[in-house]
This record gives C-alpha cells, sequence and structure tokens, in this order.
C-alpha cells in the first residue's frame, strides 16, 4: 500500500488499484475520509506514485512494468495514459517541475525520459451532462453503464508522450539491481540506492553522474530528500539501519543502526538515563532516553543476548549470551574488560548482579546449574546445583545478599550468598516457573507460571500471599499455520516477562501477546492493558484468521506454495518461539520479550517483536485539583504573594495544582528565604515540592535557586522523609536524573575553560619570562656603554695632563 498526499486529496494505491480520497480540513466532522475517485489501469502491484507540482495529475508505476498517467479531474484531453518501454519493475517515477515530462526508473537500472506536447495549463476540462446516480450506488464507486457522453470542446487534443532518451546504469558496472529512487524537482536531480549498498546522484535529463559512494554493504530500501536537497536520508531494512548524508561536503549528518533481529531483553540505568538492549543479532547497544538515540555497540558476543544489566555505578553492563560468556563493558572506555565463561560450555539464559557489584550470577538452560563470578578478579566462585530443569530467571535481593533463581522444576530457590552458597528457602508452585521479580523494598516475591498464574510470596516466611490469573488478560490472537482457534491456543500462553512498579504497589506483565498488562497487587485486580502494536503484517495479531484467506480447503497459509514431496508447509514444533527462518516466506509472531519500569517511576520501557517502546506516565495534567474549595483560586494565590505569605501561597498553588501557577509562585520567594519557608510547609506539602523541582529542574535554567530549594528541603525534612523512604525513590531518583544531567554539561563547558586558563596563564609565563631575558640584555647593553663612556673620558684627562 502507498499512501501519498497533495493539498486536499491524497491517493491510496492498494493491489493493482488507485484510491483518491477528499482530505480532512481543520474543523472536525464525521466521516471525513470520503472517496472521490477509483483508477485502474495497472495488472500487477502497484509500486510508486508521484503528483504533478499542481495536483492535476499523479502517475503511477507498477510491477506489470507499465506506468500510468491519471487525471485527477475530469480532464477533456487526458483521461489516462499507459507507458512501456522497461524490462523490468518500476521503482521510480517522478514528474519534472511545473511540467507534464516524467522519468520512469526500473528495477534492472533502466532510465527513460518521458516528454509531453502538451502544458500543464493545456489540460481543458470536459464539459459533460449530469448523470442520475442508480438509488444505492455509494459515491466514489466506478459507475459501470450506458451514460450520454460529453460534450468535449473543439479542437482539443489528447496528450501524448513520447521517450526522448534512455539511460542504463550498468555501462559502469553490475549495476542492474536497483532498489531505491528519489527524485528532487528544483536541482533535477535523482538519486539511486542498488541491492549492494552503492547509491548514484545524478543530473537529469542529461544523466549526469554527480557523486557516488557505497555506504553499506546490504541492500538499501528506500531513499528520500529533504526540500532544500542538500541531505539525502537512506535506509537499510536489513541492518535496521538509518543514514543522512550531506553530499556536497561528502559528510554524515546522522548514522543510527538498530537490532536487525528482536531485542531480548533491557535494563534502565540506575539515574534513569539511559537504556541497554541485547538483540538476538549478538550486539549490545546504549540509547540516551531524552534524544532517543543509539551511543555506542558492543559487538563481542558471538550469538543471541539473553539479558543485560546495569551495576549500581551505572558505568558498567554486564550481559548473558548464547555464545557461553558473560560479558562486562565499561561506559568510560567503551570497552569489555571482563568475560565470564564456565568450565564446561553452556547457554546462559538468565543474569542477575547483586547490589553491590561484586557478584555476578548466570543460570544455564542446558547443565540446570547456577554460576557465580567475581567482578573484580573475574573467577569463577562457586557453582550452584540443586536444580532438576532449566534455570529460566535469576533475581538479586535489594537489601540483602541473597539470589532468587526460579527454574522449570516447579521450584523457586533462595540463595544465601553469605552463608556458603547455601539454599535458604525453596518455594514449591504450581507449575513451571518463567520468571521472577523482587520488590523495590526486597519485603515480597512474584513468580510468573507456565500456567498463567502470577503468585505472590514473602521471602521471609516462604508464605504466598497471593496470585493473579492473567491468561485471559493476554488475549492471543491465532498464527495463520495454527489448526486450533485462539481460545485454545491461549491455554497455553503466560507471561514471560515481570517488573514491579517504583514505589512496589503494582506490577508488569508481558509475555506471548500484544497486550501488557499491569496490576494492583493489593486489590489483585487489572488496571490497565497497553496495547503494543497494531502492525497486522506480524503474525497472531487478530483473534480470527482473514476470511480472504480462507478456502475449502483450510488456510492459504498452510498451503506449500513450493515444488517439494511434502504435503505442505512444515508445523513447527511446540516451543518455538522466534519461527523457521529459513522458510520461504517467514512472519515474525508478536511477543514481548523484556519489561523494566523506570527508576524515576515516570516511565517503563518493552522490547517486543517491533523493537524498544517507552511508555511514559502523564503526571502533568492541566487541572488536577488537591483539597480544592472554594477560597482556593490564583487570585487568592497572588494576594499572598503580594502580602510576602511564601508559605501560604505555596500551599494554596499546591492545592490548585497549575504547574504555571506553581512555578510562578516557587520562583517569587526570595533566596534568603528558601530555608524559612522549607522549615514551616506542612508534610504532605514537602513530598509535592521535592516532586515539582525535580520536574522543573529538568527544563528550567534557574540552576542555583532550584538546587537551593532542595538542598533545604531535604536538609530540614531528612528525617521525615527517611521514614518514608520506599514511597519518596522515585522523586529522589529523578531529581538525581536531573541533577547529573546538569552536572554533564556543566562539566564539561567548566573543562574547556579550565583548560583555556591554564593555557592562557603558561601563554603569559612564557613572555613574561622572555621578556625578562630581553630587559636583563637591555641594562648589560647599558652597563656595558655607561664603562665605555667612563673610560674614554678617563683617557681624555690622561692626555690632557701630559699635554
Amino acid at each position: 500500500m502507498i499512501l501519498f498526499f497533495i493539498f486536499r486529496k491524497f491517493v491510496v494505491t492498494k493491489d493493482n488499484v488507485a484510491l483518491m480520497y477528499h482530505a480532512p480540513g481543520k474543523n472536525r466532522e464525521f466521516n471525513a475520509f470520503v472517496l472521490d475517485k477509483t483508477y485502474f489501469g495497472p495488472y500487477d502491484e502497484t509500486t510508486c506514485i508521484d503528483w504533478t507540482d499542481d495536483s492535476k495529475c499523479f502517475v503511477v508505476g507498477s510491477k506489470d512494468m507499465s506506468t500510468w498517467v491519471f487525471g485527477a479531474e475530469r480532464w477533456a484531453n487526458l483521461i489516462y495514459y499507459s507507458l512501456g518501454g522497461h524490462k523490468d519493475i518500476i521503482v521510480g517515477c517522478f514528474f519534472e517541475k511545473d511540467s507534464l515530462d516524467l522519468y520512469t526508473v526500473s528495477q534492472d537500472g533502466a532510465i527513460c525520459v518521458w516528454e509531453s506536447d502538451t502544458e500543464l495549463d493545456g489540460l481543458v476540462l470536459r464539459k459533460t451532462q449530469e448523470t442520475k446516480r442508480p438509488e444505492g450506488q455509494p459515491r466514489g464507486e466506478v459507475i459501470r453503464g450506458k451514460t450520454d457522453g460529453p460534450v468535449e470542446k473543439e479542437g482539443t487534443k489528447n496528450v501524448r508522450y513520447k521517450q526522448r532518451s534512455k539511460h542504463f546504469f550498468n555501462k559502469e558496472g553490475n549495476f542492474n539491481n536497483l532498489t531505491a529512487a528519489a527524485f528532487h524537482k528544483p536541482t533535477h536531480i535523482l538519486v539511486t540506492g542498488f541491492a549492494s549498498g552503492v547509491f548514484h546522484l545524478h543530473e537529469l535529463p542529461d544523466f549526469n553522474l554527480i557523486h557516488s559512494l557505497s555506504i553499506s554493504d546490504r541492500r538499501i530500501s528506500t531513499v528520500s530528500i529533504n526540500s532544500s536537497g542538500d541531505w539525502i536520508g537512506f535506509g537499510c531494512s536489513g541492518l535496521g539501519q538509518l543514514l543522512v548524508w550531506e553530499w556536497q561536503s561528502e559528510s554524515y549528518v546522522f548514522k543510527q543502526q538498530g537490532h536487525f533481529n528482536s531485542m531480548a531483553a533491557l535494563c534502565y540505568s540506575p539515574d534513569g538515563q539511559y537504556i541497554a538492549t541485547g538483540g538476538d543479532d549478538g550486539k549490545v547497544k546504549v540509547w540516551n532516553i531524552s534524544s532517543g538515540l543509539c551511543f555506542v555497540t558492543f559487538t563481542e558476543h558471538t550469538s543471541s543476548v539473553t539479558n543485560v544489566t546495569f551495576a549500581s555505578s551505572g558505568f558498567v553492563i554486564v550481559s548473558a549470551s548464547l555464545d557461553g560468556t558473560v560479558r562486562a563493558f565499561d561506559l568510560h572506555r567503551y570497552r569489555n574488560f571482563r568475560t565470564f565463561t564456565s568450565p564446561r560450555p553452556a547457554q546462559f539464559s538468565s543474569l542477575a548482579l547483586d547490589p553491590s557489584g561484586d557478584l555476578v550470577s548466570a543460570g544455564a538452560q542446558d547443565s540446570f546449574e547456577v554460576y557465580i563470578w567475581s567482578m573484580q578478579t573475574g573467577r569463577l566462585l562457586e557453582v550452584l546445583g540443586g536444580h532438576e530443569g532449566p534455570v529460566s530467571c535469576l533475581c538479586f535481593s535489594p537489601v540483602q545478599s541473597v539470589l532468587a533463581s526460579v527454574s522449570w522444576d516447579k521450584t523457586v530457590r533462595l540463595w544465601d550468598m553469605l552463608d556458603s552458597w547455601q539454599t535458604k528457602e525453596t518455594l514449591r508452585l504450581t507449575s513451571d516457573g518463567l520468571v521472577v521479580s523482587y520488590r523495590p523494598d526486597g519485603k515480597e516475591l512474584a513468580v510468573a507460571t507456565l500456567d498463567g498464574e502470577i503468585s505472590f510470596w514473602n521471602p521471609q516466611s516462604a508464605n504466598q500471599t497471593g496470585s493473579i490469573s492473567g491468561r485471559h488478560d493476554l488475549q492471543m490472537g491465532r498464527r495463520e499455520t495454527d489448526k486450533i482457534t485462539a481460545k485454545q491456543s491461549a491455554k497455553a500462553k503466560s507471561f514471560t516477562a515481570l517488573c514491579y512498579s517504583a514505589d512496589g504497589e503494582s506490577i508488569l506483565a508481558g509475555g506471548q501477546s500484544k497486550f501488557v498488562c499491569i496490576y494492583h497487587i493489593r486489590e489483585q485486580i487489572l488496571m490497565k492493558k497497553f496495547e503494543i502494536s497494531c502492525n497486522l503484517s506480524l503474525d497472531a495479531m487478530e483473534e480470527l484468521l482473514d476470511r480472504r484467506k480462507m478456502t475449502e480447503f483450510g488456510s492459504l497459509a498452510l498451503v506449500d506454495e513450493g515444488v517439494g514431496d511434502g504435503d505442505g508447509v512444515e508445523l513447527s514444533l511446540p516451543g518455538v518461539r522466534k519461527g523457521d527462518m529459513s522458510s520461504r516466506r517467514f512472519k515474525p509472531e508478536i511477543r514481548v520479550s523484556s519489561l523494566r519500569f523506570s527508576p524515576t517511576g515516570r516511565s517503563w520501557a518493552a522490547t517486543s517483536t517491533e523493537g524498544l517502546m517507552i511508555y511514559s506516565l502523564d503526571g502533568a495534567l492541566v487541572f488536577d485539583p488537591f483539597d480544592l474549595d472554594l477560597d482556593v483560586t490564583p487570585a487568592s494565590v497572588r494576594r499572598q504573594l503580594r502580602q510576602a505569605e511564601w508559605a501560604a501561597a505555596i500551599v494554596l498553588a499546591f492545592r490548585l495544582n497549575e504547574n504555571a501557577l506553581t512555578q510562578e509562585v516557587v520562583e517569587a520567594v526570595p533566596y534568603q528565604q528558601i530555608p524559612v519557608v522549607c522549615s514551616s510547609l506542612p508534610d504532605v506539602y514537602v513530598e509535592k515540592l521535592l516532586d515539582f523541582i525535580a520536574s522543573v529542574l529538568e527544563r528550567c535554567g534557574h540552576l542555583q535557586f532550584y538546587l537551593t530549594w532542595a538542598q533545604s528541603l531535604l536538609t530540614q525534612n531528612g528525617q521525615k522523609l527517611k521514614s518514608r523512604s520506599g514511597a519518596i525513590l522515585p522523586t529522589i531518583q529523578s531529581l538525581q536524573k536531573s541533577i547529573q544531567r546538569h552536572f554533564e554539561d556543566l562539566s564539561k563547558l567548566c573543562d574547556w575553560n579550565m583548560y583555556n586558563i591554564r593555557y592562557a596563564v603558561a601563554m603569559s609565563k612564557q613572555r613574561g619570562v622572555k621578556r625578562t631575558a630581553e630587559d636583563v640584555l637591555c641594562d648589560n647593553e647599558d652597563e656595558e656603554g655607561s664603562d665605555s663612556e667612563v673610560l674614554s673620558e678617563a683617557s681624555l684627562e690622561e692626555t690632557d695632563m701630559l699635554m
């Protein structure tokens, strides 16, 4: 499907049909998209489309090697026109600026230049007699039947095209697999991309080569040019790569590459500024949340990365892989400084790092053992045995040196790291354990099992405190190759990813579904479901199969299109998660592989088949009053400001809960009065003010002013806040994130100024030494001159006496 907008209309091509719609205006209206016309012409699927500058005509290219020019209005001299001349699929078709002349580019590297005998101003509207629309005929549909013919102007000639010239790319080499093309009309520049990763810039219509470069070793999927024609964007779907090239200076403006397979794991940094992801391509990438860009990629793993985690310092990333290694990466020097291996080759499917960052643990899915290494020395400290099935997940307690491991043997084992690595407790489950997670305060443990249950345990007493049945909340879709309904297949589905919220009151759960569920733990109810994808090109997205793909023999997806001895499509074995990539037609299945809540509590992230998605919780509503009555108005808040009642004004502003008004009140408090105001605020408003300062500090430039507020609040209310450390932890982490970002920005500027000052001082000292030396030489010369004058005077006196 191709979509193209122009002014008040847009054209959508589906299969071999072009549909023209009226674009909706600024006013909201019911059923805004109105079908205007339907165009038939090509015999195969359409591939490209382009409009004239005045939106009078548009051209469509097709896989049947033909190009069709259609009139957007009922022109008397142009209804449609078909162009041939190519021997392969049409990749691009482009109109010349303010003209009906056009260029067509085919996949075999041929370019045809077509010249029209009519200008755009020469198109004449048809004068038609009104024809009554039959009853029941929908608007926009092609009306078939006998109608009165149009009355045209005499002497009107139909538009005709002739081929002016034809050019080929393969004269200079093997460039016969052209995959993408774009044309910039003001500068007449044509950009073409090839399957070998090479792109060319030509000037049309003379086809003069301007620039040629290889930017990748994979197929260029799409090309685009900005409005000025200086920047060219390239997309490579095979590598997940996006490039922006400035062709005049021959330099990269932007270069990003994602995982070109599914992401398997993610982890937030302790300050919430970065996210580390691991993919099936064996790469570990670190992303900046504020910019959304990847700034470092580690490629040391040779197989799929199964888990990643940050150390408590925030500058070390540890990753586990199916290649049998656990690697630690340094974010200061961007290098792999530790590699942990097992005595016997093992595939590591789980990973955990203790809160101090000294112990690294990984679980093997083939030997049923848990390995413990020392981060400082890199030595293997202990091998924990006892599980009778693959270890599916590991998690350290945030407050104790206790490791929780869950396995397919229906048990959760708690290992004491301080007591000779002994098993502290063994929790019996009702089904195979898939994932385990500790609450941020370490007082609760959540376990997801194969039967779709989420059970909650007290790790101190080893008692189960609750459970949630979430199998029906997954709402599984039906895969194309499934022979059972989605309702029946949902009975075998379960959650494969769990994560507590920052305050520990809710839990996120995701699995082999397009939904992520968030549950309230105490009430054990579903709070909300997030649909992470609407991409119907993925498998298991719909509950019912498309009837258009159903035949009397079953689904078309079960019919083998190839010529072979088999009876049909081979069905995947039970437990296969990623599908058979060697098959002729591979359709990835939607699933959520990992979930993490941000340490600030304001957002959470998920990795799925489509990639990394970050959901931000809306905590800044326009009007969310707190303890509101008739006396709380913006006028009363400003009246308190005029009377210098700073604490009362802040309380009223928070009761009204408008961010702009609260910021106005806080910034109106004199700098010297900040400690006094902080000491007189009620306890409930101390946390609100601290949360407000953490959010404003990230985007405001009054750095010293708000840091003084934060310091005074934490200093004078430290004991009260410490008693509620679990509740205000997200606020403190958000404040730390803002301060850390300002620290990084200012430290670079201060270092630059300090180095410049040192350089200036050193240069001034060198110049001072040089001037001192010159002054000494001048003084010596003056002394020698005075001595010679004295000697000459003495010699004259002696000669006078002799005379």
